[in-house]
């Protein structure tokens, strides 16, 4: 009766999937021991801070019980760009628009009050808290994890959101659905640096997402090129997948692409200042990691597509008083010089 209540809050609050698990130590946690112990995780410290805490969710929140795991589907759609845009960059769909934190959490703290009622004390997150929700998202039926490490549900493919809510209410828990990747290994192959090493195992040092997202320095030459297009994470493995068949528009208008972003040319970006930089990407994710990161990544991706109509932008770039863009901008006229 219970999760059944639970259940359909969780549909009133807009989530498109809600399954339980048990509250244990992750079924993953001695690969993840594993996968910090040979710095896999590159610059992403906090991964390895308090592991005992990221596996096994009793120790985040006492009397734990059980977790309530949810997924909220964000496909956008196959475009971002207007009607004649000749396109000419890549940005991962679920920054196509607002943080997806913003409006998760949101429904979160709903869900929260809804489950103290109940009697329940809980902890919540959305990809920010020691959890490794995959393992429970798997281990409740909600999907199952795909051999690039993505969450792959039936019914959404790879394009949903993940969320917990970890609880001190005892809940009646789901079963697994089951691996269903099969021999498929679509999302190996199409992976442009060879991030995806083995069937889940990814070293992200080496992943295009970790590259231009959360790797603060010079972006390491021998993964330049393969970057392409790239300028903000990297959809490749999750395209590739042919559970995506399944996929529908997200009804969440704030997932859609935003069409004061999209208008523009990779080059147009080059003219932004700190202020321009933070109007355009107000309340999207593509904000936190600022204009320098953000540069560097649109020269790479002029270095490997632009013209030589590029040149004076990137010319201008190379001058800029940040060295992480002046370097990536160099970087970018050789490229297209040498053409």
């Amino acid at each position: 009766m219970i999760v059944r209540q639970v259940k359909a809050w969780a549909t009133e609050l807009g989530f498109d999937d809600c399954r339980i698990a048990v509250a244990k130590e992750a079924s993953h946690a001695d690969l993840f021991r594993e996968w910090i112990g040979e710095g896999k995780h590159g610059e992403m410290a906090w991964l390895e801070r308090t592991p005992e805490r990221r596996c096994d969710p009793r120790e985040v929140l006492p009397g734990c019980k059980s977790i309530i795991c949810l997924a909220l589907n964000y496909y956008p759609g196959s475009s971002p760009f207007p009607e004649g845009h000749g396109g000419g960059y890549r940005i991962a769909r679920y920054a196509w628009n607002e943080d997806y934190h913003d409006l998760i959490e949101k429904r979160l703290r709903e869900f929260d009050a809804k489950l103290q009622a109940l009697g329940g004390i809980q902890r919540f997150y959305v990809d920010t808290g020691p959890v490794l929700e995959r393992d429970f998202a798997s281990d409740a039926g909600l999907g199952w994890n795909g051999k690039s490490t993505v969450q792959i549900h039936r019914h959404m493919g790879a394009w949903f959101f993940l969320a917990e809510l970890l609880t001190t209410l005892d809940l009646t828990p789901d079963q697994p659905f089951g691996d269903h990747c099969g021999k498929c290994t679509a999302c190996i192959t199409a992976c442009p640096t060879q991030a995806i090493t083995a069937p889940r195992r990814v070293d992200a040092r080496r992943c295009v997402s970790y590259l231009t997202i959360e790797h603060k320095g010079p972006i390491p030459e021998e993964f330049r090129v393969a970057m392409g297009d790239r300028i903000y994470g990297c959809d490749d493995c999750l395209d590739a997948c042919p559970w995506n068949r399944f996929a529908v528009e997200s009804r969440e208008m704030t997932f859609h692409a935003r069409t004061t972003v999209f208008e523009k040319r990779l080059r147009d970006f080059l003219a932004l200042d700190d202020d321009g930089f933070r109007a355009l990407f107000a309340k999207s994710p593509i904000k936190r990691i600022k204009r320098p990161r953000f540069l560097r990544n649109v020269c790479v991706a002029l270095g490997n597509t632009g013209t030589r109509e590029d040149l004076p932008a990137l010319e201008l770039a190379a001058a800029d008083s940040d060295p992480l863009i002046a370097e990536h901008a160099a970087w970018a006229i050789c490229q297209i010089t040498g053409r």
